[in-house]
């Protein structure tokens, strides 16, 4: 949702629309609703409108569902925490919801997937939820399963982010994160995604 103004929201309706004419998937990154209503009452509008994925950290997912959100970008409890809101996002609103957090959690709301690869350090640097968000984005223009799509997504910048931590501090780990995304191999992130996949909550 980024910062607010009449034109943004104008424009995002008018990338919604269009992107819906074309059929293009689209990432809906629902940034710090709950506690304001015009940012709330806009991304709720918005998840009518049938993203491919709604991705946000646990208060964010939940306030979809009528939750009261975290404090701005900030989550006040963790993915597991909101599993059941979770897949009534998903079943609701005919999508992907993906929750990020210490365990990210994914869920069409029949296929759930977590993912325990990352590291704290990606919780503190700015940014790297939006990053995330056009990871999926680009993802799902490849593929047809948009839960697919969140869970490669997902797990580049968490195996990214376990690469980077190495580095030092937080900002070594900035500019390592994004060497270490411009150089994964897959097999690293296959070996380092730490998966599980399940049917149902």
């Amino acid at each position: 949702l980024g910062t607010l103004t009449a034109a943004q929201r104008d424009g995002m309706t008018v990338a919604v629309d269009a992107t819906t004419a074309a059929g293009t998937p689209w990432v809906l990154d629902p940034v710090a609703i709950g506690a304001l209503p015009l940012r709330t009452a806009l991304a709720a509008e918005l998840a009518t409108r049938r993203p491919a994925i709604i991705r946000g950290n646990a208060s964010e997912i939940a306030a979809l569902t009528g939750g009261a959100g975290g404090r701005g970008v900030d989550a006040t409890a963790g993915p597991d925490d909101i599993a059941p809101q979770a897949h009534d996002v998903a079943i609701e609103f005919g999508t992907v919801a993906a929750v990020s957090g210490a365990r990210d959690l994914i869920t069409d709301g029949v296929r759930t997937v977590r993912v325990s690869a990352g590291n704290a350090a990606l919780t503190k640097v700015t940014g790297v939820g939006c990053s995330l968000g056009a990871l999926m984005a680009a993802c799902a223009a490849v593929t047809g399963d948009p839960l697919l799509a969140a869970t490669a997504a997902t797990a580049l910048i968490c195996v990214a982010g376990d690469t980077a931590s190495r580095a030092g501090g937080l900002g070594s780990f900035a500019v390592g994160l994004l060497d270490a995304l411009s150089t994964l191999d897959p097999r690293a992130v296959a070996a380092g995604i730490g998966l599980t996949v399940t049917c149902g909550q």
